[in-house]
């Protein structure tokens, strides 16, 4: 399974980038799954439901199972958080994993840049950087630079970097 990583200072744009990308890579023919890294107390459950019911009980973990989708919630405990390679451990196989967070993960990454965000660039302190997708068309850079607003090219620029793919 291929790794890919979006890194970037909060606010430029990852996850907007992520739900151009994705289609324009299974437009491919590229099977894709994403992990997402959260900062901060979340929960995919609501309260009322059986789920959070049986999780609030003390359930370490619950499956809620359906005709169209699964989700297995589980609860730390205590227990440290995954890394990452413990999280791609149990994903299903798929083409491409897409990442986003875990900025200093060494996986090869994208870094998403935005000119009005006035934060530095990571490429050239990050060797993982592989490339960056700017909305800066001159942008220097110690990688290749994409336009940003082009998930097509970006798509491309993986698939021609991280292939082949079966």
């Amino acid at each position: 399974m291929k790794v890919l990583g979006l890194a970037a200072w909060s606010g430029s744009g990852k996850t907007t980038l992520l739900g151009r990308l994705i289609p324009a890579l299974v437009d491919r023919g590229l099977e894709v799954s994403t992990v997402k890294r959260a900062h901060h107390d979340f929960d995919v459950d609501q309260p009322g439901k059986d789920s959070h019911a049986h999780r609030q009980a003390g359930a370490t973990e619950v499956l809620v199972s359906s005709a169209r989708r699964w989700a297995l919630m589980h609860e730390l405990r205590g227990a440290p958080e995954l890394d990452l390679q413990a999280i791609l451990a149990r994903l299903s196989q798929v083409d491409l994993v897409l990442v986003e967070g875990f900025k200093s993960a060494p996986i090869a990454k994208i870094e998403v840049h935005r000119h009005e965000t006035g934060h530095p660039l990571l490429a050239p302190n990050d060797p993982h950087v592989i490339a960056v997708a700017s909305d800066v068309p001159a942008l220097q850079a110690p990688v290749p630079v994409l336009d940003l607003d082009d998930a097509g090219a970006i798509a491309g620029f993986v698939i021609d970097r991280l292939g082949p793919f079966p």
